[in-house]
């Protein structure tokens, strides 16, 4: 029986002190009927908690951590840069070597704007967008999560395609009813919003893969699709890369698919754990941004030298040439995290457990489904009862998975073969345990 009394009496403390004893809502494991391991330390492709327990990690910081915790050349830069001043408010040459980096990569981004969360790019990319086209709707898809801002916290209301209503208390009516939720991967649905309000709305603004009704990948044309329909009605298209940034492939989920969004937004993959997001895209849209333009966002802590350092570093491995005759980051990535979703689908055969396994890059993730998942319903009628004891098991056997079914888990450059398949066994014990409870 994992041992988790130290973290259990810090978790007591800590709802004395933090709504819910966390600072982010999944961090609570109420998902998995669980209190969570309080974490003391990361290195490589391990994180180890409070009570001694080593686990592990694909959740990588919710999945910046794409070339492992604590990587050297990180840390040294990192010491480095914090001699020299943690914070200048003030321009930095760092800023513009990051931004050069990932124009490397995405090469849609003709300007970027650092900032410091996923929720700040959103906003602001959602701002510019209605500053641009001077409209105020928007479209967003039912799972898609886009931050915690006002008009993106908008669940669907009734029928295919509807106008928002709050998700949350604090949400006002007004703010929802600019909101236009639709189906994630229902073409009909979004053709029909764009011929029916196309000219009123400024933008759609789409994970191009979802990750947070867990890995689902969008339907082989559906993204061309929102494209077209984006162009045909002057709507500015956002791909929300937060997650799938440089998870996808190298160039995201763009370079993936072959799809040139207006902007993207990207998250803190590009400062190496550290708090960094950006959003950007076509210079005629950008330039509308402060202050170049009138649409107004500033941020005091924006392009900070230690998060930009973070930055680079991290843009220097993934971007690397290879050594000839062997595969780049993306490509490593990409092969370890098919390995392993081949070898529990094994496993959960083994068991004659039903599952269905998502892979985009190094990011994937499993449902306990009979069907394959497409959006947020099929996502939600999966089993979560088997999740919860499938995670459960996990932990016990020091695999840190993300606690649950709903969101993504990440592969690193650290995770090496004996790690993958050491989890793979795990795994196997896992999906016996789930075919057990089953039979209860």
């Amino acid at each position: 029986m994992l041992d988790l009394s130290k973290s259990f009496t810090a978790f007591n403390e800590a709802k004395e002190l933090m709504p819910g004893g966390v600072n982010s809502p999944v961090r609570s494991y109420q998902n998995v009927d669980s209190n969570p391991p309080f974490i003391a330390s990361a290195k490589g492709d391990r994180i180890y908690d409070i009570d001694g327990n080593e686990y592990i990690d694909y959740v990588g910081s919710w999945g910046p951590m794409v070339i492992g915790h604590a990587h050297p050349n990180v840390v040294k830069a990192l010491q480095e840069a914090a001699e020299r001043g943690t914070s200048y408010g003030a321009p930095t040459l760092l800023e513009s070597e990051l931004a050069k980096l990932v124009k490397q990569a995405y090469p849609s981004i003709d300007l970027i704007r650092m900032v410091n969360s996923g929720t700040e790019a959103t906003m602001s990319a959602l701002r510019v967008a209605r500053g641009y086209t001077h409209r105020d709707k928007i479209v967003k898809f039912i799972g898609c999560y886009h931050g915690h801002s006002d008009s993106l916290l908008v669940n669907a209301g009734s029928g295919m395609a509807t106008f928002g209503v709050p998700s949350s208390p604090g949400v006002t009516q007004g703010t929802a009813a600019d909101t236009i939720t639709v189906p994630y991967n229902d073409e009909a649905a979004i053709t029909k919003v764009m011929d029916e309000m196309g000219d009123d709305i400024a933008a759609v603004i789409v994970e191009p893969v979802a990750g947070n009704m867990g890995c689902v990948p969008p339907r082989q044309g559906y993204l061309r699709k929102l494209r077209e329909l984006t162009e045909k009605h002057g709507t500015v298209l956002i791909f929300d890369e937060v997650m799938c940034g440089f998870r996808a492939s190298l160039g995201g989920a763009q370079a993936a698919y072959g799809i040139t969004p207006d902007l993207t937004c990207l998250g803190k993959i590009i400062g190496g754990g550290l708090p960094v997001a950006a959003y950007g895209g076509r210079k005629d849209i950008m330039s509308m941004v402060s202050p170049s333009g009138p649409v107004y966002q500033a941020g005091t802590l924006s392009g900070n030298p230690l998060a930009m350092t973070a930055g680079i570093e991290t843009l220097k491995v993934l971007l690397a040439e290879p050594e000839p005759g062997k595969p780049d980051a993306s490509r490593i990535l990409t092969l370890k995290t098919k390995k392993l979703l081949l070898g529990w689908l094994k496993k959960a055969e083994e068991a004659g457990v039903k599952i269905q396994a998502h892979q985009a890059g190094s990011m994937f993730g499993i449902f306990f489904n009979d069907h394959d998942v497409w959006n947020y319903d099929d996502s939600a009628a999966s089993d979560q009862q088997a999740f919860k004891v499938w995670f459960q098991s996990m932990l016990e056997q020091g695999i840190y998975l993300a606690p649950s079914q709903f969101e993504t888990i990440f592969m690193s450059l650290a995770h090496t073969d004996e790690d993958i398949e050491r989890t793979i066994e795990a795994a196997g014990t896992a999906f016996k345990k789930v075919a057990e409870s089953r039979k209860k």
